[in-house]
């Protein structure tokens, strides 16, 4: 069993015991944990959300145990020298994901401390091909009661809701079946158009989903 403290000083309370598990998954999952804390500093960032920050931060003690645990299963499955060989570079990918997500947290920890970022940071994100947006469901909008499902927004408008704030629960990466609710707060990202009208969309300004716009040969097939 392994007990260790994050670098930044994550208290990683939680006694890891070996679980067999595959380290393809276990990849995938370090690396869709890491995407999204990348996306979540830099929102925590543009919209100084110091709970977006402490999430981040909690992500990172997930980041720890999913590398002790590709460590653990990576090290069982070796048997001779080829299969060392082969497990080192899987091994070094766990290292790199473990950096990532403690240059994530450590972003995050200047809208913990208060620091004020450089105004040329905030420009450049801000100028991203891909816009962040954080917006928050009126009771009137016509994205109250609806699943992410019924509402396609990323076939229509273009935009991926990476994160969906309800009360003081946060849903990462949330399922087509997650149902929107009058006061949940979004994070997305997507095109200029797309998020201004995501935006609009939440708080009741715009009453229908815009839907793509077809070129006359796609019209007619």
């Amino acid at each position: 069993m392994v007990k260790e403290r994050f670098r930044l000083g994550y208290n990683v309370s939680e006694e890891i015991k070996y679980k067999p598990v595959s380290v393809r998954d276990i990849l995938t999952e370090l690396q869709t944990t890491t995407t999204l804390m990348i996306d979540l500093a830099y929102s925590a960032i543009l919209f100084n959300d110091k709970e977006l920050a402490e999430d981040v931060t909690e992500m990172a003690e997930e980041v720890y145990n999913l590398k002790t645990r590709l460590l653990m299963n990576t090290a069982i499955a070796v048997r001779d020298a080829d299969d060392a060989e082969i497990m080192v570079g899987i091994m070094q990918i766990g290292a790199v994901a473990y950096r990532i997500a403690d240059v994530a947290a450590d972003i995050a920890r200047t809208v913990l401390l208060d620091l004020v970022p450089d105004p040329q940071i905030l420009k450049a994100l801000t100028k991203t091909k891909e816009r962040l947006v954080r917006t928050k469901i009126v009771p009137n909008s016509i994205l109250a009661g609806k699943t992410l499902e019924k509402l396609k927004l990323e076939t229509n408008i273009g935009v991926n809701i990476i994160v969906i704030r309800k009360d003081k629960e946060l849903i990462t990466n949330p399922g087509p079946k997650v149902q929107l609710a009058n006061g949940d707060i979004l994070i997305a990202r997507g095109s200029d158009v797309g998020v201004s009208e995501l935006d609009k969309l939440a708080k009741g300004e715009l009453r229908t989903i815009p839907h793509p716009k077809l070129s006359k040969r796609e019209r007619h097939k």
